[in-house]
């Protein structure tokens, strides 16, 4: 009918999935997510079976179903309608209702009973029609998980064209299918703003490929049956062996696409384990190995404007030790507005002169980076302005320079504070930098990235000198 050639596997996972969708139908729940891997049956299942089956209880129910390409939205109403259309259909609920034909095209059909099924893209506009079933399966193109744009229209295009689209609010059923690609995925957005008063809450069902623990929080008393870490979802058709393959395969993107974590749960750059109990930590408390440092810098990635949907401006103060490894002393990030750019530079660097240990206020050479550099030059307190440093590091991409920056931290270069109540940033910095390049929030990270490849001269001269101390036996 749909998928006449390839056999039916059924396995605990479809019935759980099922059991989500007939709660969203009754309304048990309103708005639902569905984290799944590739190739488990998530479309054929929610996107293609579903509306036929609503349809044959409800036949007047208003659905508009998107992808992120048209096309792909078009592929799975086209496989539903062959579906209402069939022989075994119509011979079991015929009777209920019939597509009409005056309004009968491939991305959007009506039944006799008023019913509505309408095709969308999240790259085309949508315009004059309202659902009470709106569904997104794969809002986002996995090539462009890494593109703030791509990334930042599909949410703005969910909040502001689909979401609101509504024939009812009380009685709309939202659902969202498909991997986590980045931690401001559309789940991760909508997961986001759930924390905000009055924002629509959301049931999540996280199916990884292979279990966690704690990963499955239910609201309507069900549950993943898997007890053993790393059991399969569904070995009678992705077994071990083909899923270490997709594993391979999908490289750093196989922890989101696979597992539902935006990035991999020991680190996609800079990996946890090279921070793991007190290895290359400090103690933030102890003022003798405060006071040891030689030299201090601090290092701006800045942003323009203060709205939600605007990069934040990151500041990374690093410090010198005696043997050329260098330390995080504090980050911080926050959107600003220009007029506030410049004076929060210049406040910092103030404060940072406590003890004469600063050396330069490093400024990224670009957008309003350049701006804030002029801006000091010539407007700050003569002190402030002879430590202005305008710095481009180089790699033009923020990965390409996070990976080479990770290089200096893999090899001991780079200490981070042991959490304690003074740093309390630190959990949020931690957080933020495992998961870069995924991130929803990176520029800490490219702030961080920036500070060591300006520093990189000296870590290296710090890094050659230990590492011949250790080969010589000295």
């Amino acid at each position: 009918m749909v998928e006449p050639t390839t056999p039916f596997v059924d396995n605990w996972h479809i019935g759980l999935i099922s059991e989500y969708l007939t709660a969203l139908t009754k309304l048990q729940i309103q708005n639902l997510i569905i984290n799944i891997p590739p190739r488990h049956m998530k479309s054929l299942q929610s996107v293609v079976m579903w509306p036929t089956w609503v349809w044959i209880q409800d036949p007047s129910s208003r659905w508009l179903t998107g992808s992120y390409a048209l096309t792909l939205a078009t592929r799975d109403a086209l496989k539903s309608r062959r579906v209402i259309q069939s022989d075994w259909y119509q011979s079991l609920f015929g009777h209920i209702y019939t597509l009409t034909g005056d309004q009968n095209t491939k991305s959007r059909y009506e039944n006799d009973k008023t019913g509505l099924r309408v095709a969308f893209g999240m790259d085309t506009q949508i315009t004059g029609e309202g659902g009470d079933y709106i569904v997104v399966d794969d809002s986002l193109k996995a090539q462009d998980k890494d593109s703030d744009t791509e990334r930042e229209k599909v949410n703005e295009t969910w909040d502001t064209a689909v979401s609101t689209r509504a024939n009812d609010a009380k009685k709309v059923r939202r659902l969202i299918i498909g991997q986590r690609l980045h931690d401001d995925d559309l789940p991760g957005h909508v997961i986001d703003k759930m924390k905000e008063d009055g924002a629509h809450q959301y049931e999540v069902l996280c199916l990884p490929a292979r279990y966690e623990a704690n990963r499955f929080f239910s609201g309507i008393g069900l549950k993943d049956p898997r007890t053993q870490p790393g059991e399969l979802l569904w070995p009678q058709h992705i077994d071990e062996k083909e899923l270490k393959a997709m594993e391979i395969n999908l490289g750093n993107d196989a922890s989101g696409q696979l597992q539902q974590r935006p990035a991999p749960a020991g680190g996609a750059i800079f990996l946890t384990k090279w921070w793991e109990g007190t290895t290359n930590r400090y103690d933030p408390t102890d003022q003798r190995f405060v006071n040891s440092t030689v030299a201090r810098w601090l290092f701006w990635d800045t942003a323009l404007k203060d709205n939600e949907q605007n990069d934040t401006t990151a500041l990374i103060v690093f410090e010198l030790l005696p043997d050329y490894r260098i330390l995080l002393r504090h980050a911080w990030w926050e959107r600003l507005q220009f007029p506030q750019l410049s004076k929060a530079i210049e406040a910092e660097a103030l404060r940072w002169m406590f003890d004469e240990k600063l050396r330069d206020t490093v400024i990224e050479d670009k957008g309003s980076g350049i701006s804030a550099v002029q801006t000091l030059e010539q407007g700050a307190s003569p002190a402030v302005a002879r430590g202005i440093k305008p710095f481009n590091p180089g790699i033009t991409s923020k990965p390409g320079r996070m990976r080479q920056a990770s290089l200096w931290c893999s090899r001991g270069c780079v200490l981070l504070p042991t959490p304690d109540p003074s740093v309390p940033w630190l959990y949020d910095f931690e957080d933020m930098l495992y998961k870069l390049p995924t991130a929803k929030i990176d520029d800490p990270g490219d702030s961080f990235s920036m500070g060591i490849l300006y520093l990189e001269n000296l870590l290296a001269q710090g890094w050659q000198a230990r590492t011949s101390r250790n080969q010589t036996g000295e």
